[in-house]
């Protein structure tokens, strides 16, 4: 097992894998995590469900090409500094149609099928979308939640620290988040926000919550939950030491 004793511990020289439903999901929720994980010698790597078409409510763009998210995921991905990256779907049907794919399909592809798999890379840490009212989250973290059940070590590779992370619009959501782990990004609250500013079809102006100021601003709140200057907040649902 792990010897979880310090964040240094928890993150240095780990396998960390972030599953991020769409295109700017993983810095809006957990960029300072992995800007972190990184300069303490971590491999991190991104599985992007699906990036793909966009119509949505939008003055600046209302329509965004897949090619054009696919774009600036690599821009952001540069700016973290991660290992590597995958697009699961990246068709326009699929596209915040994830609910509708079989679940045991989803499964496969985030425990075994894709190129950065669990299986594939065996990562130490996990962190996954929370449930909340995007159907495209909440059918990834059901999905996420059952490829880290538990099993003999020997037959499935067992993840210790699975964790899901915060997003602005879960303050709009059935299901309340309740963070009980925290990561301190006070030195990595810039990389956050830079990564996050790559994704700028899906930017939104003061005071919309998926706004740059928005984000510093939960960072900021989450961080004076704690007593630093900026922190990022999760959900822990196993953590083994």
């Amino acid at each position: 097992m792990v010897n979880y004793s310090t964040f240094d511990t928890i993150f240095a020289g780990r396998t960390m894998l972030v599953i991020s439903p769409h295109a700017d999901d993983e810095t809006f929720g957990c960029a300072g995590t992995i800007a972190k994980a990184k300069s303490l010698g971590s491999k991190v790597y991104l599985m992007y469900v699906s990036v793909g078409d966009l119509v949505h409510f939008s003055t600046e763009h209302q329509q965004v090409a897949g090619d054009t998210r696919a774009s600036e995921i690599e821009q952001a991905a540069a700016v973290l500094g991660v290992d590597d990256f995958t697009i699961l779907y990246n068709d326009a049907h699929l596209h915040m149609r994830i609910d509708s794919l079989p679940r045991r399909d989803l499964v496969a592809k985030i425990e075994k099928d894709s190129s950065l798999a669990i299986e594939r890379i065996r990562p130490d840490i996990l962190l996954m979308p929370a449930v909340s009212f995007n159907q495209d989250h909440e059918a990834i973290f059901y999905a996420a939640y059952a490829a880290c059940r538990p099993h003999l070590h020997a037959d499935k590779h067992f993840i210790n620290l699975v964790l899901t992370y915060d997003q602005p619009q879960l303050s709009w959501n059935h299901t309340p988040f309740h963070p009980n782990f925290y990561v301190d990004i006070s030195d990595f609250l810039d990389v956050k926000l830079r990564a996050h500013a790559c994704h700028k079809s899906q930017l939104r102006p003061d005071p919309h919550h998926g706004s740059l100021e928005n984000l510093e601003r939960l960072a900021r709140m989450r961080g004076s939950e704690i007593s630093v200057t900026a922190a990022e907040a999760f959900q822990c649902h196993r953590c083994v030491l």
